[in-house]
């Protein structure tokens, strides 16, 4: 399946790889290559993470206290929210709410 982003999915993995490569060279990439890793995952088997509100579900990111939130469509995968597991849960809701 497809996997979309929401702008501000995109916005918090530019955010998050810009942190992690000032703390110490190449783990901004590393970040985003797992963030990448688990959106594979989430495409080739969507239904495979628990839900965790309505429709939304959640794929723990590997290495990092992050998560990819995301819904599933007809045909493809919508990211709402590649979030810290422990800043502000739930500031991602008011995004699926359409």
């Amino acid at each position: 399946m497809i996997v979309n982003f929401l702008q501000e999915a995109e916005e918090e993995i530019i955010q998050a790889s810009s942190y992690y490569q000032q703390q110490s060279s190449g783990l901004g990439i590393a970040f985003i290559h797992e963030v990448r890793k688990t959106c594979g995952l989430i495409s080739e088997s969507p239904k495979a993470s628990s839900k965790v509100r309505n429709n939304i579900r959640r794929k723990l990111v590997r290495r990092f206290p992050f998560a990819v939130l995301y819904e599933i469509d007809i045909d493809s995968i919508l990211v709402v929210a590649v979030a810290h597991q422990r800043r502000e849960p739930g500031y991602w809701i008011t995004r699926t709410e359409v």
